[in-house]
């Protein structure tokens, strides 16, 4: 058995290509009703979680698509919730995470998906449709399909903190769960903090752009194909406290193992 070949005969490099194409498949479904107005209804009472046509219908293309080619494998997604496995194997989807953006017509949405194995994340694929962007890894690597050309990933070896730049989510989640003056600490740490691009922010640690980016109070579909993405750009992904990433909470993702300890210290 070959390094990337898992038990169930299914290659590494054949799930991960079949996670670019539902990255892919995502896009003619969602790009005509981006930058329109349609309807959006909140998810939760006494706050705002914002949830769109076009997040059922991309998930919907999605889990059809696997439901065909792998129909004993599970899933995991946003809006319609978990498929048990008859197998090791999960596909955790966000179908657009950033609905926010989406809504904003900011284009720092992405489509997520990531595939679990026997509990780890062995592959990940996250698409931005409008700027026609495929971030993708697995233990192999990591890449970017963009304009027909493939662009290998690598994170930043600086290993001073104070000379990165970081992203973040939003302030107001740090707030909501009671994290504001550990924002506050990566915040004056580094060189710049950036907000408001959510995933998208994780994807520009492994293209070398940041150094760290930070979220609190996700879900497992939130950031699990980004772990596999970052890891393979030589990145380091997980919880506030050091644990996996993959089940969500509070994440950091570093592109060294220096600049991770020095936010660990920090969001102590």
């Amino acid at each position: 058995m070959t390094q990337d070949e898992n038990p169930a005969g299914n290659s590494t490099n054949e799930i991960l290509a079949f996670a670019i194409e539902l990255a892919q498949a995502v896009s003619p479904v969602v790009l005509p009703m981006f930058r329109t107005s349609m309807a959006v209804d909140n998810k939760q009472a006494g706050g705002f979680d914002p949830v769109t046509q076009a997040d059922r219908a991309a998930e919907h293309v999605m889990r059809a698509m696997i439901e065909e080619r792998y129909p004993d494998h599970g899933i995991v997604g946003e809006e319609f919730g978990e498929k048990t496995a008859n197998s090791d194997f999960t596909w955790i989807l966000d179908p657009i995470d950033g609905t926010r953006s989406f809504i904003s017509g900011t284009p720092t949405w992405m489509a997520l998906v990531g595939v679990k194995h026997k509990g780890r994340m062995i592959a990940g694929a996250a698409g931005q449709p409008f700027t026609d962007e495929i971030f993708a890894g697995s233990q192999a690597g990591a890449f970017l399909l963009h304009a027909d050309r493939k662009t290998q990933l690598r994170c930043t070896s600086e290993t001073d903190i104070a000379n990165v730049l970081a992203g973040t989510t939003a302030p107001y989640l740090f707030r909501k769960h009671g994290h504001q003056e550990r924002l506050m600490r990566i915040e004056t740490a580094v060189q710049h903090l950036r907000f408001d691009a959510d995933s998208y922010f994780h994807c520009m640690v492994a293209a070398g752009q940041l150094g760290i980016s930070i979220d609190t109070g996700l879900q497992s579909y939130d950031i699990a194909a980004l772990v596999p993405i970052v890891e393979g750009a030589g990145g380091i992904v997980t919880t506030w406290d050091g644990a996996d990433a993959s089940d969500g909470g509070d994440i950091l993702v570093a592109a060294n193992k220096a600049l991770h300890e020095q936010a660990m210290v920090l969001l102590r």
